[in-house]
């Protein structure tokens, strides 16, 4: 997992359904996190490494129930294009958001401005972040900036040991210069994103549960 990782998001049509489909594949149910402007809600799983908690974070997604918006009307993470929960994107928390944008943007990657979002919590306190996506948002990461507030995978919530992320690519060269281009080490080795050829891109990211791991796809 890239050292730049700061959260994997899962996301899925039904968020109540995305929110069982981890529990059963883990023994761990996400923390309610909240409710987003755009429709949206989550629930959040911290990681660990090594035993420690880090700033990294799985995030399952999907539908706000009480925005009364549907599967259909929701773009965000290729949701209305979604028959069932999936891992669908990552972020990478960069030292310096502007310039990692800018930096993309001279390598040729298509990013789009920065631009500020903010979520509510379930106690009534708001969190607020700044984000560059990138303009096809089939290839993440996306870049994200916490400022001064707290970082989620901090916060008192359920917590994984996170073994790897890896992504799978059709065209595995081209996606390590994309990544490269982000700042991304990919690769073999702690700190790196495997990128493995597969018929269809994606991603995995594999947990470890007792003594086992568990894959999320």
């Amino acid at each position: 997992m890239p050292a730049l990782l700061d959260h994997v998001v899962l996301a899925g049509p039904d968020l109540a359904q995305a929110v069982e489909l981890v529990e059963r594949a883990t023994g761990v149910r996400a923390a309610p996190g909240g409710a987003h402007p755009t429709g949206t809600a989550n629930a959040l799983i911290a990681f660990t490494r090594g035993g420690e908690r880090v700033r990294q974070y799985l995030e399952v997604i999907g539908p706000d129930p009480a925005s009364g918006r549907s599967a259909d009307e929701t773009a965000a993470f290729g949701i209305a294009r979604l028959d069932a929960p999936a891992v669908a994107s990552w972020a990478i928390r960069p030292t310096d958001l502007d310039a990692a944008v800018a930096g993309a943007r001279a390598a040729d990657v298509a990013i789009k401005d920065v631009e500020p979002l903010s979520r509510r919590t379930p106690d009534g306190g708001e969190l607020a972040w700044r984000l560059a996506r990138p303009v096809d948002e089939r290839q993440p990461p996306f870049l994200i900036d916490w400022g001064s507030t707290p970082h989620p995978g901090l916060g008192d919530i359920p917590v994984l040991e996170l073994v790897g992320l890896r992504r799978l690519a059709r065209s595995p060269g081209e996606e390590e210069a994309r990544l490269a281009a982000l700042g991304v080490e990919t690769g073999v080795g702690p700190d790196a994103v495997a990128v493995v050829p597969a018929e269809a891109d994606g991603f995995e990211v594999e947990v470890r549960v007792g003594d086992r791991t568990v894959v999320l796809r």
